[in-house]
């Protein structure tokens, strides 16, 4: 199938766009940025104006939308309502009979702040009238590890809530499973998966330290507002099945791979690799947009 990716330089698009290419889809990765490669077809596409987003869809046989912007100052031009918009009025002109947009779960008892949008963003994809599927995904590790990443960093001690449970998912089986939804065509239904447990804070913080071989005091808080109300009520963690495999502990502490036979060819850079040529700027780092969702370039 020819698939075009929404947000492939997010979180998740990091881990949709090689899963997809190993099982044999072609990619059409839609940015903001100027990007090349010889695997994934990039095309510039803005989904608030709506700038490319026409040419970008045509011909593709299914849609994976990941581009989201969660930033409060920037709600007024979310991509989640407005590009959400833009894009299913392109895929309507452009025939495309399938378009798979993720979400989160709860997202349906706890839309406030940016779970608003998200839920407005489903309800213009029930009505669009071409073949939908919503997967609504419980926390990633990923993003729980940059929560703890923020508060470890900004406190000598990390505030604790203890009574929050978590069920974070890894974004390498969410990305298996949104390729196996996108090829299954058109659910027209909400689908859940979340990690394989629900863990208290406690948990989570504790061996996180350990893999990052930090020592902080816990220091035992409430946290305020609706959104922690929301995770504290359970609204964010799911009993659907099939979730995911690979737990916090695995996450934090993976096995390391097993060699093949060929391991000694396949690590062996070639002499024109660039892993053999000097390294002109060792400080030099390349990092993807929020979510998948690059800011504008001022001119």
């Amino acid at each position: 199938m020819h698939i075009l990716v929404t947000g492939a330089t997010g979180t998740l698009g990091k881990a949709v766009v090689p899963t997809l290419l190993r099982t044999g889809h072609t990619v059409r990765a839609l940015s903001r940025e100027a990007h090349s490669g010889r695997d994934v077809e990039w095309v510039w596409g803005d989904l608030t104006s709506g700038k490319g987003v026409y040419s970008a869809v045509r011909g593709v046989d299914a849609i994976i939308h990941l581009a989201t912007f969660a930033r409060k100052s920037h709600r007024a031009g979310s991509v989640d309502v407005a590009g959400t918009t833009v894009l299913l009025d392109a895929a309507k002109e452009a025939g495309v009979p399938h378009l798979v947009f993720t979400s989160i779960v709860g997202v349906d008892q706890a839309a406030t702040g940016y779970l608003v949008d998200k839920l407005e963003a489903e309800r213009l994809i029930r009505e669009s009238g071409i073949g939908w599927t919503i997967l609504r995904c419980t926390t990633f590790h990923q993003h729980l590890d940059q929560l703890l990443r923020e508060l470890a960093a900004a406190c000598p001690a990390i505030p604790v809530d203890r009574t929050l449970p978590w069920q974070s998912v890894d974004r390498s089986e969410v990305a298996v499973y949104l390729t196996d939804l996108v090829a299954a065509g058109p659910e027209r239904g909400v689908i859940e998966y979340g990690g394989p447990e629900v863990i208290g804070m406690d948990a989570v913080v504790r061996p996180w330290l350990q893999a990052k071989r930090l020592r902080r005091l816990l220091l035992p808080v409430r946290y305020p507002g609706g959104r922690w109300a929301a995770q504290r009520a359970g609204w964010h963690t799911t009993d659907a099945t099939p979730l995911g495999r690979i737990t916090w502990h695995d996450h934090l502490f993976p096995e390391p791979p097993e060699p093949s036979d060929d391991f000694a060819i396949e690590h062996t850079a070639s002499p024109t690799s660039p892993a053999t040529q000097p390294d002109l700027d060792p400080n030099a780092h390349v990092y993807g947009g929020d979510d998948g969702y690059e800011r504008p370039t001022r001119t």
